[in-house]
């Protein structure tokens, strides 16, 4: 499993990280979100799933590898 996030799209909301702190974080000068793990275990899974579920902006999503 391959997370890809569309910056540009990301609003700020901070859900993902709430989700999967492990695999995302925000900047601080403008909060948008980017990705600490592009290619996270089987342990986060969930939690990246459930990013992918609760963004608002619909920025990130998951790819095979």
């Amino acid at each position: 499993m391959r997370v890809e996030l569309d910056e540009p799209k990301c609003v700020a909301s901070g859900q993902c990280v709430l989700a999967a702190p492990e695999v995302f974080d925000q900047r601080d000068e403008d909060g948008i979100a980017f990705l600490l793990d592009e290619t996270p275990g089987a342990d986060s899974l969930d939690g990246v799933r459930e990013a992918v579920a609760v963004c608002p902006a619909a920025a990130i999503r998951l790819a095979e590898r």
